[in-house]
């Protein structure tokens, strides 16, 4: 039987078990708190940093993609796209790239140029790089050395005429190539990596899906500007990619590094 005494020795006690227990939950939820807050200031630390780091106060838009281009890592991959300029779909295309602040890589066929020179002009004011697929849509490993090479400089002057600057980089139409067409010995031939036949599909969604499931690092991507599905699946390619870590740069950019 228990004294008086010793039931108010065993209140006390579970009284301070308890207050025990509370004090140290307080505890581990205040430095969960503390926790939460100091990873948030490493987190915005760091966004700051990412986009200033090495920066003077007036650096500019350009100055500011390298840097962030440096800390995005080596996700980079190249968006191309053939057959164009179109009339309607690559300023759509454009103003796409243009919002997300996005640059690719365009090989124009040079009988869809003309007529579409603002189209040119706008591209290369937007920093995309411009090259060549010839100036008509044709196989050149079947063409006389000397007609595949005419097609070539054709274009070539054509661009050059319209943006000041030649060509230093060549698609040849449905990726034919041979050694014999080095007639264009200053030109890099670029082919691909991922191609989600977007000609042929002509669906967005099927598009998006393939680019997504098969791209990795370093990889060059083949679509159409003269499509409008092919646009729309490139800004969301963009959008969903983007999100993964992956960083768009041009052909001659993702070559150089």
């Amino acid at each position: 039987m228990y004294r008086p005494i010793d039931l108010i020795i065993m209140v006390e006690s579970r009284t301070y078990g308890i207050m025990k227990i509370k004090w140290k939950a307080a505890c581990l939820l205040a430095v969960l708190i503390l926790d939460i807050f100091f990873l948030r200031a490493m987190y915005q630390s760091y966004t700051q940093a990412k986009n200033t780091l090495f920066l003077p106060v007036d650096a500019g838009a350009e100055e500011r993609d390298e840097v962030r281009r440096q800390f995005s890592g080596d996700k980079q991959i190249a968006l191309t796209f053939d057959d164009g300029p179109h009339s309607v779909y690559t300023p759509r295309l454009l103003d796409g790239l243009r919002k997300r602040g996005v640059h690719a890589t365009f090989f124009l066929v040079g009988e869809n140029v003309e007529g579409k020179e603002a189209i040119v002009k706008q591209m290369q004011e937007d920093g995309h790089l411009i090259g060549n697929h010839g100036y008509s849509h044709v196989q050149m490993s079947k063409e006389e050395v000397n007609t595949a090479c005419e097609q070539i400089e054709e274009n070539n002057k054509l661009i050059e005429s319209i943006t000041g600057k030649r060509p230093e980089y060549l698609r040849p139409p449905y990726g034919s190539w041979s050694e014999e067409l080095e007639c264009t010995t200053n030109m890099t031939v670029v082919l691909w990596d991922v191609d989600p036949r977007d000609w042929k599909s002509k669906n967005a969604k099927k598009v998006v899906r393939h680019i997504v499931k098969h791209v990795e690092p370093g990889d060059i991507i083949l679509l159409h500007d003269v499509y409008p599905t092919s646009v729309e699946a490139a800004l969301e390619v963009i959008d969903t990619l983007t999100k993964e870590g992956y960083t768009f740069v041009t052909v001659d950019e993702l070559l150089v590094d």
